[in-house]
Order: structure tokens, then C-alpha cells, then sequence
């Protein structure tokens, strides 16, 4: 699971930094180093992701009294509008290097999706709109490659089902970093072509992303380059936090009642989670309850088939079955910490099938005009059935996170969405063909 030691990977962070000593020792960050979720025990800033004593997932360990002196609200609303208005919040030393002008989407008031899933009040969070690949990916890829470059690597790389791709390639070209994408084969053409386009070098496998994943933890460890989900991902995961900040801000800095989002990993749903907590750690915000619902697509739904078994042990899905192809991960890696995100705050969790997540993303569109991916059709429509079930009450307020857009997954709707009526250029078949045919009493 962890084949070499921490002294390995230091060295290997160090040989491809043109500086000899650790970052740790010359950073005047915020952050105060890795920290291990399991056992607590404290690593350097380096690249590496697994605690060598009990294997357990390194997180990013913060100075949040000293974050508590510096930041204010006044402070944040001052920046520019980008998710870098919160960085003593991000695990950078400096100022950002890649994708300084990602995030603050917008939080749509949605009001035709509210009464459509039957709840009082609505919020879409949309980030089918952000810069530059249209998916929260670039949050959690700007942040990974600004700390891989102040850790000196020159060739970042990433295990992706699609989304993660398109954003690792366009923003390392952005910076001109060498970069490789691998993916499972079968991905749909817009992601394979929307990571191509930038001239990274795209690796098709053929498998699941989880063999994808296990072959790119042996290329991390053999050639030391930053793998963004591998030997970086402890910075990567933390970009997530943005989008959970800027709902806090955009609310009116409140933190939201209940809020639904989408599962691959888990990542993002206990980055959420962490990011209320820091909100009101830091005092930005007052302390108030709210919940955390996740969402996947069943047939790929380790996290909700363990949520709804009451158990934190995740059976792995060998072989996913489902057109939300960017959610098919079979071993979650932070499936366990998603599970103790939502039961923690009382949330819960649904799984819909293809058909239901066509119907997800049509209704998304049809009421609010936004054009979500598979994800974004997987969150609607597990919203819709969270209210059925009471899980989340029609009386409160709900904000859905909508991660992508939905040009980059048109196979899911083709043949879903009608044809258009084909007529001559004669305004007499005009009236008669569509004027007359939509207006009969």
C-alpha cells in the first residue's frame, strides 16, 4: 500500500526540488505541516500522502489561531473575486502560480427547481461555469499545482475519469508544466478530447479507475512526479474547501441548512464538511446546524450501500455500470470519512439509476437553465428523493453543488431530448407546421 519509506519520498520531493532543503523549514504558511487522519502523527509539507506507521490518509494541519487573527471578512471581500480570496484557507506559502482565477461561481437561486423537488427554497451552486475546463476540478487542480511547483516538480500527472484530466492539462499548460493524464479507456469523447486539446500526454487503460489509480501509485513512487490524487493529493483534496466557503460567503455568510453533493471519492463531501467547521473556527461565521446528504449513481454506490446498511465498511465495486462515468470509482478512497461526514451532521444519502439521472439533468435544465453533466443529474435527482423520504424537510433550504458541465457528457441525453421539426423556409409551413400546431385549443 505504501512501498517506500517517508525518508524515500522526502528525498524524492528534494531531488526534484532546485532548492536542498525541506519547504517546511523555510515557510512562513498557515499551515503547519501533514497531518495523519488516523493515528495524528505530524509529517513535513512534502510530497507524501500515507502515514508509514498505520497507513492512514495525510491530511493538511493548520495554524487556525494565528488564520484567526489575520482573516476577516472585511479582508475576503476586498480580494478579487476568485477562490484565492480565501488562501490563509489554502495550503500554498505564496501567492497562487496556477489558476489564480478559479472559482467564486455562482450560487443560483432556484426557485423552479424548488417547488419541481417540492422543497421551500433552492441554491445551485454552478460550477459547470468555472475557469478553465468548466468543472470544480480546477479548484482542487489549481491548488495542487501551485504546491507542486513550490515543491519544485516540473511534471505533474493524474488519475482521472475525466474531469480531473481535462483541468490537470489545461492548467499545466497554462503554466508550462509536462503533464500526463491516465484514464480509464472507455471515457466519453468530450473528456478524452478536452484533455487533449492542450497537448498533455493522455494514457488511455484499459480498466476501471481503480487500476488506473493502482498503476499510477507505482509511477509516482518510480519516477517522482506529482501525481495531484497520488503523492500530492493532501494539498489537492483541500482546494474542495473553496467551493464550501464561498456558499458561507455567498449566503449571506451563513452556513447552508442542508446541501447535497455528488461521490467519486468522498473528497469533496468531507472537504465540505471541513470547510464549514473552519468557517466557524475562524469566526467568519456563527455556529449553526446543518447537514450533509451525499449523492451516487447505483450502479457505482459503495458510500451509499454502506450509509444505508449502517456500516463504515465499504464493499468495493469491481465493475461499475453507470453512465455517470466520472463517479465511477469502486473503492472510494475517502469513503469511510464521507460516511462519518454525513452521519456527523445528520445528513443522509441516495443513489439513482441511469434513468434517473437523465431525469436530474433535464430537470436541472428545463427549470434553471443550467446544463449539468452525469454528476449534476446523479445530485438532482437524489435531492428529489432525499425530500420524498423527509430526509430533507420541505419546510427548510437545500443547495445542490453542481460539479460540471453537461457539454462534456452529451452521450448520456442523445435520444433523450426529442428532434428538432424540420420544415421548409416558407412562412406558410411555419404557421401551419409549428405557429398552428403549438396554439390548437
Amino acid at each position: 500500500m505504501f512501498p517506500f519509506s517517508l525518508g524515500e519520498v522526502s528525498r524524492v520531493c528534494l531531488t526534484s526540488c532546485s532548492k536542498t532543503y525541506c519547504a517546511m523549514e523555510k515557510s512562513k504558511a498557515l499551515f503547519t505541516g501533514l497531518k495523519c487522519r488516523e493515528c495524528g502523527r505530524l509529517y513535513p509539507a512534502v510530497a507524501i500522502h500515507v502515514c508509514e506507521f498505520c497507513f492512514g490518509p495525510l491530511e493538511v494541519d493548520y495554524d487556525y489561531p494565528a488564520i484567526k487573527k489575520l482573516i476577516t471578512r472585511e479582508k475576503i471581500l476586498s480580494r478579487p473575486r476568485t477562490m484565492w480570496r480565501f488562501k490563509e484557507l489554502l495550503p500554498i506559502e505564496g501567492e497562487p502560480t496556477v489558476g489564480a482565477q478559479v472559482g467564486c461561481t455562482p450560487l443560483v437561486k432556484a426557485d423552479r427547481l424548488a417547488k419541481a423537488l417540492g422543497v421551500r427554497e433552492c441554491f445551485v451552486k454552478n460550477d459547470t461555469v468555472n475557469y478553465p475546463t468548466l468543472s470544480f476540478k480546477d479548484r482542487v487542480v489549481s491548488v495542487a499545482l501551485s504546491r507542486a511547483r513550490e515543491l519544485g516538480f516540473t511534471t505533474v500527472a493524474c488519475a482521472s475519469t475525466g474531469n480531473l484530466a481535462n483541468s490537470v492539462a489545461a492548467n499545466a499548460a497554462s503554466a508550462g508544466l509536462k503533464s500526463y493524464v491516465l484514464i480509464p479507456a472507455d471515457l466519453e469523447q468530450g473528456k478524452v478530447l478536452g484533455s487533449l486539446v492542450f497537448g498533455t500526454n493522455v494514457v488511455a487503460i484499459h480498466g476501471a479507475y481503480d487500476q488506473v489509480n493502482r498503476l499510477c501509485s507505482e509511477i509516482a513512487g518510480k519516477y517522482g512526479w506529482a501525481f495531484v490524487n497520488v503523492n500530492i493529493r493532501p494539498y489537492y483534496a483541500e482546494g474542495s474547501k473553496s467551493m464550501g466557503y464561498e456558499i458561507v460567503e455567498q449566503l449571506g455568510w451563513k452556513l447552508p441548512r442542508h446541501i447535497v453533493a455528488c461521490m467519486a471519492s468522498g473528497s469533496l463531501l468531507t472537504k465540505l464538511h471541513k470547510s464549514f467547521n473552519e468557517m466557524v473556527k475562524v469566526g467568519l461565521v456563527d455556529p449553526s446546524e446543518f447537514h450533509i446528504h451525499g449523492a451516487q449513481a447505483t450502479g457505482c454506490s459503495p458510500i451509499s450501500q454502506a450509509f444505508k446498511a449502517n456500516t463504515d465498511i465499504i464493499k468495493p465495486v469491481a465493475h461499475p455500470k453507470t453512465i455517470a462515468k466520472s463517479l465511477a470509482i469502486g473503492t472510494p478512497a475517502d469513503g469511510f470519512y464521507a460516511i462519518k461526514s454525513m452521519r456527523e451532521t445528520g445528513g443522509s444519502c441516495e443513489d439513482v439509476t441511469d434513468p434517473e439521472i437523465v431525469e436530474g439533468i433535464q430537470l436541472l435544465a428545463s427549470c434553471e437553465g443550467i446544463f449539468a453533466e452525469t454528476a449534476g443529474g446523479v445530485t438532482v435527482a437524489s435531492t428529489k428523493k432525499l425530500v420524498a423520504a423527509g430526509k430533507i424537510p420541505r419546510n427548510e433550504s437545500v443547495v445542490l453543488c453542481i460539479t460540471g458541465h453537461g457539454l462534456k457528457t452529451q452521450e448520456a441525453i442523445a435520444g433523450h431530448c426529442g428532434q428538432p421539426r424540420l420544415i421548409n423556409a416558407r412562412l406558410s409551413e411555419f404557421d401551419e407546421k409549428i405557429y398552428q400546431a403549438d396554439n390548437k385549443k
